[in-house]
């Protein structure tokens, strides 16, 4: 009896755990999307446009925002002016 209880302790203790895995998790992978974009016109561009080892790089990295006719909104190129999101957060992310 005493080592089913046992047993059934360390579950609940198991799955206590995961729970608290996953919430922390999720909060520390809550980074706004990263796009590279045309600063000039706010179009999306492949990623190797923005590559900082280039000079001729045309593209800076956009945060958060949303893509539409490949162009991007609601987001910015400061990503510490994007609100992540992320646990225990109340923003609505993206502006």
């Amino acid at each position: 009896m005493a080592a089913r209880r046992r047993k059934l302790r360390s579950g609940t203790v198991l799955l206590g755990g995961m729970g608290v895995l996953a919430a922390t998790l999720t909060a520390c992978g809550s980074e706004p999307d990263q796009r590279c974009v045309d600063p000039v016109t706010k179009e999306v561009l492949p990623d190797y446009k923005c590559d900082d080892d280039d000079r001729t790089s045309s593209g800076r990295y956009y945060y958060g925002g949303r893509v539409s006719d490949g162009k991007v909104t609601d987001g910015s190129f400061d990503k510490s002016a994007v609100d992540r999101g992320g646990f225990g957060s109340s923003g609505s992310g993206g502006g």
